[in-house]
Parts: structure tokens; C-alpha cells; sequence
């Protein structure tokens, strides 16, 4: 048998490793990158940085910009509008079919419980990519609780962007607790059984996520005119 490229495997870790730095800022909305020093740091040739760039390119997550470069796309306060409206729909089925399966998923109720608890761990020295993959954690394991993976397969190319857009919130030290709170109400639905109560928790908390985004990027934007 012909050896596997391990080619593949490292488009991928360099993907994910550019997509939290777009996440988490450290590569900011209108930055530029420079393909030649984002492979130094990485320690990998310009080929696996490209191929991931591009990958984000079709995303929407970098744009081109000038001879064969590119930079971090803004977020788009509408865009990030429509998303949460999507969001919330599918946010609240998935929390009303976990409390209907919370009685009988063992294992789907263990890892919304341990999701939760990480989550009410933070502290004010938690960093942002922390706090963004434990929120995606706990809203992915109410998917899973869920029952039905095309709730997970739908949002999913959206999960990129919504890394981003909750890192716009989650910097804001005051948010972190208040979305944990809602998360602990949401979960305490779920696991109670209550599925109406679930749905409404959820949709509420994508609203308010939604509308606080919306507002920040909104004041950025008239900030930086």
C-alpha cells in the first residue's frame, strides 16, 4: 500500500490554528496577512499555509487583498443579525428535543452537565479562545443531546463565524457571567425535562446574543468613521 500524505492532516492544523487566531483577534478584522511570516511562526512551509487560507477564503473569513495576498474580512453587523435570527430557530429546537431525551440519554446528559461546569469555572483570567471553544462546547453537547445530527450539520459551517462573533461579547468581562447564567438556566430546563421552558431559554439567550453583537460591532464601526 502507498504511504498516506501526511499533507492533508497539516492543511488542517494550520486551518484550525489561523481560525483561532480570526477568532480570538489576535489576527484583527482588517489585518493583512503576510504568508511568508504566518509560516515562519507556525513552523510549516508557505503550501499548508495557502491551501488554508484559501480554505478560509471561501468562507468568507479572508479576503484577497493585493498580489496574491490577503487580510481578515470585517464582521458585518446585519450578517452577524441574520445569523443569530438562524441561530436562535435552531438553537430552541435543539433544546427542546434534549429535554425531551434527557430522561433517557445517560451519556448526553453527563456531557451537558461537564460542559456547564467547565463553564462556570472562568474566571476573569480565562483567555478569549478559552471562553469561546467552552461556550461552543456546551451549545454543541445540547446538539448532541438533541438526537438529531442534522441540527449539528446545519449550523455547522456557521461555526466559524460564530466564533467570531462571540468573541465580539465575551471580551466584554460582564457578559461572561450573564452568559453562563443563561446557559445554566438552559441546561437546568434540559435536564429537568421542561422542553417548552428550554426552548424559550434558548431562543432568548441567541436573541440577547444576537442584539448585544449586533450593538458592539455597530459602535465599533461609528467609533472608527
Amino acid at each position: 500500500m502507498i504511504p498516506l500524505d501526511p499533507l492533508p492532516n497539516l492543511i488542517d492544523q494550520v486551518y484550525a490554528r489561523i481560525l483561532e487566531a480570526i477568532s480570538d483577534r489576535t489576527l484583527e478584522p482588517g489585518q493583512r496577512i503576510r504568508q511568508n511570516e504566518l509560516a515562519d511562526k507556525l513552523g510549516v512551509s508557505r503550501q499548508p499555509v495557502s491551501h488554508a487560507l484559501h480554505l478560509l477564503h471561501r468562507q468568507g473569513l479572508v479576503a484577497e487583498s493585493g498580489k496574491r495576498g490577503f487580510e481578515v474580512t470585517q464582521l458585518d453587523p446585519s450578517r452577524i443579525r441574520q445569523l443569530y435570527e438562524v441561530r436562535g430557530a435552531i438553537d430552541a429546537l435543539a433544546a427542546r428535543l434534549a429535554a425531551q431525551r434527557a430522561a433517557s440519554d445517560a451519556a448526553g446528559r453527563a456531557r451537558l452537565e461537564t460542559a456547564l461546569a467547565a463553564g462556570r469555572g472562568i474566571d476573569r483570567t480565562t483567555s478569549l479562545a478559552e471562553l469561546i471553544a467552552l461556550d461552543v462546547e456546551f451549545h454543541r453537547a445540547i446538539y448532541q443531546l438533541a438526537g438529531n445530527p442534522v441540527i449539528e450539520e446545519t449550523i455547522a459551517p456557521q461555526w466559524p463565524h460564530m466564533r467570531r462573533s462571540m468573541a465580539t461579547v465575551l471580551s466584554e468581562l460582564d457578559y461572561r457571567d450573564s452568559a453562563w447564567a443563561e446557559h445554566a438556566d438552559i441546561a437546568g430546563h434540559i435536564l429537568g425535562g421542561d422542553a417548552k421552558a428550554a426552548e424559550r431559554a434558548a431562543l432568548a439567550h441567541a436573541q440577547t446574543a444576537g442584539r448585544l453583537t449586533e450593538e458592539r460591532l455597530k459602535a465599533t464601526d461609528a467609533a472608527a468613521a
